[in-house]
């Protein structure tokens, strides 16, 4: 009898500059804007959003960035942004194509690791109403709504998990 092997998934740090951060930053992007105006994103639009919310604070000493490669191909990104005695979870993307194969909880796993190895008691995030996919994902993984810790102005739910 054969079995085949199943993808693994396996998370590292990177710079948000790297190519593949590059990609993945860029993806992610791409479907925010899309799912929040409900419309093909215009030519201009991806590049001013970025510029906008930029991600190269998701470096030491302000932050981290992991993606995650199931198998070699790389399929999801997620950044951490450090505040005193908490973490801020940002970027949590996993591709179309990997969705549902584990990748939200490869890197809810590896930021909650990296939170605790920098001494960070809770990671909070703010999210959209309809990221609908991403509030299940962060409530099947222990993180509970709480009372706005932030006022940007795409951010209406708010979530956190004790990590002690």
């Amino acid at each position: 009898m054969t079995t085949t092997a199943r993808p693994t998934w396996t998370t590292s740090v990177s710079r948000p500059d790297q190519p593949d951060a590059v990609l993945l930053l860029r993806e992610y992007m791409t479907e925010m804007v899309v799912r929040y105006h409900r419309r093909p994103a215009v030519p201009g639009e991806i590049d001013k959003a970025l510029a906008e919310m930029p991600s190269d604070d998701l470096t030491q000493p302000s932050g981290l960035l992991l993606l995650a490669h199931h198998d070699a191909e790389p399929a999801g990104c997620a950044g951490l942004r450090w505040h005193s005695g908490w973490a801020e979870l940002t970027r949590v993307f996993v591709r179309p194509a990997h969705r549902g194969a584990g990748g939200g909880a490869a890197l809810l796993t590896a930021v909650e690791q990296h939170a605790r190895a920098a001494g960070a008691e809770a990671i909070r995030l703010d999210t959209r109403a309809d990221l609908v996919e991403a509030r299940a994902l962060y409530a099947r993984h222990g993180y509970v709504e709480i009372p706005a810790y932030s006022h940007g102005p795409y951010a209406e739910h708010w979530f956190e998990k004790r990590l002690s």
